[in-house]
């Protein structure tokens, strides 16, 4: 299944749907930066000092985590515009719709998913056996 053979109600459904996790993520990237830029800097008790530094590195990895998550809803968006959304990358067979529900932005089917993470737990696994 190539997105041609998608229906067009099926492509606007995860256009829609990509584009307003897009914009969501983009609005809160906005409001981390302005909150920071607010943010007190000077504080008279160092555990206080400490907490606003913990909390800003949680964040800054929460928003990292979105940055790549941004990269990959336009790459999807991409794909829906050049007709390979919903197309393994790894065996060129079709994704089920289902599985673009759950995760819009995957490029792999769930057997390559499944054979990948397979071969993953093996690579760790030697890794320990060193």
């Amino acid at each position: 299944m190539d997105a041609s053979s998608m229906s067009e109600a099926e492509l606007a459904f995860f256009r829609d749907l990509l584009t307003d996790q897009l914009n969501g993520l983009i609005v809160e990237a906005g409001r981390t930066v302005e909150g920071m830029n607010g943010e007190r800097t000077e504080f008279p008790d160092p555990t206080d000092r400490a907490s606003l530094e913990s909390d800003r590195n949680f964040d800054l990895r929460i928003r990292d985590r979105e940055r790549k998550l941004i990269k990959k809803i336009r790459e999807a968006l991409d794909r829906i515009q050049d007709g390979s959304f919903g197309v393994c990358d790894e065996c060129g067979g079709p994704i089920s719709v289902e599985r673009l529900r759950a995760r819009p932005v995957t490029t792999l089917c769930i057997a390559c998913k499944a054979e990948q993470e397979a071969e993953e737990r093996t690579a760790e696994k030697a890794q320990r056996g060193r």
